[in-house]
């Protein structure tokens, strides 16, 4: 699998849109990232719940590794490009796309607070 089709697939979900956060290309839908591709393209990432994690590394484990630190350990898992097949992806895919369209829509980050004197 390449990157390409990595970003097909994301975006084949119902209101899946690319942006980009930290560097690298990030895949949203309800204002939520549902997975990401790593620079470089040899990884991507599916946001999964922690037991959906375990299984898909459990069938799959040339394909799936947890992401590095707490947001390994929340489901955050990676995915090999190189060691991919369409189908499996596209499982995976369903699972964190419907995760964030479950939840209510994110909201933009609060607009920064000026200092303001307060009358005591």
């Amino acid at each position: 699998m390449t990157a390409d089709d990595f970003r097909h697939i994301a975006l084949s979900m119902n209101g899946a849109t690319e942006g980009s956060h930290m560097g690298h290309p990030d895949f949203r839908a309800n204002g939520r990232i549902f997975a990401t591709l790593h620079p470089g393209d040899q990884k991507g990432m599916v946001k999964l719940a922690p037991e959906e994690q375990r299984q898909f590394m459990r069938e799959h484990p040339r394909m799936f590794e947890p992401s590095s630190g707490a947001w390994g350990r929340q489901g955050c898992t990676d995915v090999k490009l190189a060691a991919a097949d369409r189908a499996t992806i596209h499982g995976a895919m369903v699972l964190a796309w419907e995760a964030v369209v479950a939840k209510p829509a994110a909201r933009g980050k609060p607009a920064a607070r000026k200092n303001r004197k307060r009358n005591v």
